[in-house]
């Protein structure tokens, strides 16, 4: 899998972190970024969709 070298500002890691570890949503920092991304890419699919601009489904 390819990683990825971004700049994200403190506060928005520590408030991704709060939902990170033992006994919550997500296993690790990478599993939430992953899952924001795929959450975003399929929201703009919707939209895509919607506005007659996505040809074929994936």
């Amino acid at each position: 899998m390819p990683k990825v070298t971004v700049e994200i500002p403190q506060h928005i890691i520590d408030d991704v972190s709060e939902h990170v570890g033992d006994g919550k949503k997500f296993v690790n920092f990478s599993d939430a970024v992953r899952t924001a991304l795929r959450k975003m890419l399929d929201q703009l699919d919707e939209v895509d969709r919607r506005h007659g601009r996505l040809e074929m489904e994936r």
